[in-house]
């Protein structure tokens, strides 16, 4: 039942010539999403904040019952085990590539090394302290990175056959025109997984400001990556696309929150040089 403050807002805005039946509607559905939830709890999914295995609580031994020296230790040693600083992962889709066969003969098109180019300016005008550029073994990664680095010189690079483009899962709802075999699902799926493990955490304790790596890979890679960062069901991954030299900016919190700050952002790009394959 609407409360009596409720009612008064209603019966006001209904007087000042919005459709009294369609505000009597969202009050309606309001009610319905309550009951919804109170019965049927398991349909929200609380955030996982161990999600890393990095809470500080499940790394230190809680203390004993009653014992003070115990609760002293167990408090010190959670100050020295909790994180101050946050994980910047900026994703980088590739720049636009030939079609081929063979990897080595998927080079990046003209119209993908302007995307880079373009990318890499968007990069350094982002003016941050750049830890690193992580970037994928396959021939189209590495030209756009290349490209990138030229705007961002001197950030150490490293090259991870992990972040290769794949089948991370089958996707629901399955698509029909991209059918890979279910073995490739079960070896790309445990490497992108893999991936995911090794970039994506919250910093150690004894890293004093915050880092900021590059991860210039593949569409399917950074959206299985999202799916997983978010804990959103990994199953959706092919559910949004992503642009050529989009960018994906993804913040893990000391706390072990994750913030997408975007996702596929492609502000940068003139619209003609806009492409998704």
């Amino acid at each position: 039942m609407v409360g009596i403050f409720g009612r008064q807002l209603f019966f006001g805005i209904a007087g000042s010539g919005v459709s009294a039946g369609f505000l009597w509607g969202i009050f309606e559905e309001k009610q319905q999403a309550n009951t919804l939830l109170k019965n049927n709890p398991d349909l929200f999914v609380k955030w996982d904040f161990n999600w890393d295995r990095r809470d500080p609580h499940s790394l230190v031994k809680p203390p004993k019952n009653g014992d003070p020296l115990e609760q002293n230790r167990y408090n010190d040693q959670l100050v020295k085990a909790t994180p101050k600083a946050s994980r910047h992962l900026i994703l980088i889709r590739h720049g636009q590539y030939v079609m081929a066969s063979e990897d080595y003969e998927r080079k990046l098109t003209e119209l993908g090394k302007e995307q880079a180019d373009i990318v890499g300016k968007r990069i350094k005008n982002l003016g941050f302290p750049f830890t690193r550029i992580i970037q994928s073994s396959m021939l189209r990664a590495l030209e756009t990175s290349e490209l990138i680095q030229k705007h961002v010189q001197g950030v150490r690079v490293e090259t991870c056959d992990f972040i290769r483009e794949g089948a991370p899962i089958p996707p629901e709802p399955p698509v029909g025109h991209w059918r890979p075999e279910a073995q490739q699902f079960y070896q790309d799926g445990a490497r992108i997984e893999a991936a995911f493990r090794k970039y994506f955490h919250r910093a150690s304790p004894d890293q004093e400001k915050d880092s900021y790596d590059v991860l210039v890979c593949h569409a399917n890679v950074i959206r299985y990556f999202v799916c997983r960062a978010l804990q959103l069901p990994p199953e959706a991954w092919l559910r949004f696309s992503l642009h050529n030299c989009s960018i994906s900016w993804i913040v893990i919190q000391p706390s072990g929150r994750v913030v997408a700050y975007t996702v596929g952002d492609i502000g940068h790009m003139p619209t003609d040089k806009m492409s998704t394959s």
